[in-house]
């Protein structure tokens, strides 16, 4: 049960050295659209609103605040970002289908509620195919599972963990930022895989999760990398194993879950952008054009290297291709689990 989200290389480099820099930039300069044209347009009057589903601190933040700064007096007279938090994603989902289709209700989401959801809910109150019009993914990342204190120090990869769970199947939890994610199914492809008995346990976003594994609430997590990454390198943290194909250029010292025996758990997800349905055509390419030309400054890509996140970006029709690739795709994945989510 392999999911890679890297259907489409990374566009932008995340190496953080010069010469990575420039030749991440000429890359991507090439499918971006004229910068010149959305410089000429007038902004929207009035406010625009970047609304996420997560909490504020989290991997979003590092995308939706700096994208906020630029589009402020070029996409519109001023954007905000905006949290509606709940539900797994689902509440700010909601909140932007129904928003006006003039394009200053924006959602930034993670993959899971627009491809993943719909295979595991048996009732949603959108359709994200119907009531949206994607705008383009924004960055791709993996995953950490993550030990904290709550796990004892001698716990140093997977095999630790599945042996210590086993022994302690009582205080066999992991955290996951939503239930039903992604992250969740990673924990749930691991149990039925090792044989192991894991109880996975759903926050509200990934930073409180974040804060209950550095507290030893939690023993385990299973985080976005770039949530986790400078605590593991700060030795507050321990990351056992990664969920990309290959190891993170981010923390090339973990192994990934494939080297560990699993082979079949390679997981990574994108952060999207998506407008209401009917919202103009020119609206959207307008967005698409200043959101490219921002994830291609070499601030930007410095910014999400240090966060552990790879700039992925395309052409509205190229992303929706996308969505529709990855919701056929968990289909399988779904129903060969069994699970359902409940409401």
């Amino acid at each position: 049960m392999s999911i890679d989200y890297q259907s489409a290389p990374p566009i932008a480099s995340t190496r953080t050295t010069s010469t990575g820099r420039r030749a991440a930039l000429a890359g991507l300069a090439g499918l971006l659209l004229d910068p010149g044209q959305t410089r000429a347009q007038t902004p929207a009057a009035g406010n625009a609103f970047i609304v996420s589903g997560f909490p504020a601190g989290g991997m979003g933040d590092f995308v939706a605040r700096p994208m906020a700064e630029r589009l402020r007096g070029r996409y519109a007279a001023n954007v905000l970002v905006e949290s509606r938090t709940g539900a797994g994603g689902r509440i700010a989902v909601e909140h932007v289908k129904r928003a006006a289709p003039d394009g200053l209700t924006i959602l930034q989401i993670p993959s899971s509620p627009m491809v993943l959801y719909p295979n595991t809910y048996r009732k949603l109150n959108y359709d994200p195919l119907a009531d949206f019009i994607p705008v383009s993914s924004t960055v791709n990342y993996a995953f950490s599972i993550t030990a904290g204190p709550g796990l004892p120090p001698e716990v140093r990869n997977l095999a630790d963990y599945l042996k210590w769970a086993k022994a302690n199947p009582r205080q066999a939890s992991y955290g996951v930022p939503a239930a039903g994610s992604a992250l969740h199914f990673v924990g749930m492809m691991l149990a039925r895989e090792s044989g192991v008995e894991l109880t996975s346990v759903a926050y509200r976003g990934g930073a409180p999760l974040l804060q209950d594994v550095l507290g030893g609430q939690i023993p385990l997590s299973i985080n976005v990398l770039g949530e986790v990454a400078p605590h593991v390198r700060a030795g507050r943290l321990r990351s056992l194993a990664v969920t990309s194909g290959q190891r993170s250029p981010f923390l090339p010292e973990v192994p990934t879950l494939v080297e560990q025996g699993f082979k079949d758990i390679v997981v990574q997800e994108w952060l999207g952008w998506f407008v209401p349905a009917r919202t103009p055509m020119e609206t959207v390419n307008r967005l698409n054009a200043l959101l490219r030309e921002g994830l291609s400054a070499p601030e930007m890509v410095d910014s999400l290297a240090r966060n552990s996140l790879q700039p992925i970006t395309q052409g509205a029709e190229e992303f929706a291709r996308l969505v529709r690739a990855d919701l056929a795709r968990w289909t399988p994945i779904v129903k060969a689990s069994g699970f359902t989510a409940e409401d």
